[in-house]
């Protein structure tokens, strides 16, 4: 069975990012092997209304039209209880998280999926909180599973 796995927005959208900078191609390149190992179902990419709420917001029409075809295609929508999702949520708020991280870690948490995220103060702070998941960067994540 494929480990459930999320990956945050600021993670799709790396490679649209300048690629001048080695560390944003090391997570671009983690991106992608993450990317090749779920359409190998190895894991199961998840989905939820935060990710779609936020690829609206993306200003590049090319960039948000990719990023919703790489979860249509390789995401499954998330399954949890979407009140308990909203309290974890409000709970994370009040800790110092901004809304959308909230609701992303809270998504990850409820579907106990590990948690993939390129922001440096989120996986910070959720190294820093009572967070119940696995939460880092790709490069960290393909290091862990010892994906090459």
């Amino acid at each position: 069975m494929p480990q459930p796995i999320y990956l945050d927005v600021c993670t799709l959208s790396r490679p649209f990012d300048e690629q001048h900078y080695l560390r944003i191609r090391l997570e671009t390149e983690a991106f992608n092997l993450i990317l090749s190992r779920v359409r190998k179902n190895d894991y199961k990419l998840l989905v939820s209304p935060v990710h779609m709420k936020e690829i609206e917001a993306v200003p590049d029409v090319f960039e948000r039209i990719e990023l919703k075809t790489i979860l249509d295609k390789l995401g499954e929508p998330i399954k949890v209880n979407l009140d308990k999702t909203r309290k974890r949520a409000e709970e994370l708020v009040k800790s110092g998280f901004g809304v959308a991280d909230a609701a992303h870690v809270a998504f990850a948490e409820l579907a106990v999926a590990q948690f993939i995220s390129c922001d440096d103060a989120l996986v910070k702070k959720c190294l820093n909180h009572n967070i119940r998941v696995w939460c880092g960067n790709p490069v960290a994540f393909c290091e862990k599973e010892g994906l090459r």
